[in-house]
């Protein structure tokens, strides 16, 4: 697909705030699962937000945050037994990483940032 909007979709939320979306999704979804802005979906849409962006699954609905440029946050639904079941093996191969190495992810070892600009020093 080369647009969200071409897909059979249903609007949930309109021009909330990425936390309004978060907690709608936490409550509304059967499964929840947590990614970092950036993580794909639909082959081409990259999710955007502010860390920790939700994603949740109920029944065969994908639910998800959609932000469109001038527009504001939204949140959706659509129909996406795939995309959901690819969400489940990517965290479940994330927990498995995270067992090997004991616990503690990569992040986990490094120290904080201390200021705004060490973060892009990485």
């Amino acid at each position: 697909m080369s647009c969200i909007e071409q897909m059979k979709y249903d609007l949930l939320l309109e021009r909330i705030s990425f936390k309004e979306a978060r907690e709608y999704i936490e409550k509304n979804s059967d499964e929840v699962y947590y990614v970092n802005p950036g993580y794909k979906i639909f082959k081409d849409y990259y999710v955007i937000g502010v860390p920790p962006v939700a994603i949740g699954a109920k029944g065969e609905d994908l639910i998800f945050t959609y932000v469109k440029p001038c527009h504001g946050t939204f949140v959706m639904k659509i129909k996406s037994p795939e995309e959901i079941e690819r969400l489940r093996e990517k965290e479940k191969k994330k927990v498995m990483e995270s067992l090997k190495k004991g616990g503690k992810s990569d992040d986990a070892a490094e120290s904080p940032a201390a200021s705004y600009q060490d973060l892009w020093k990485k």
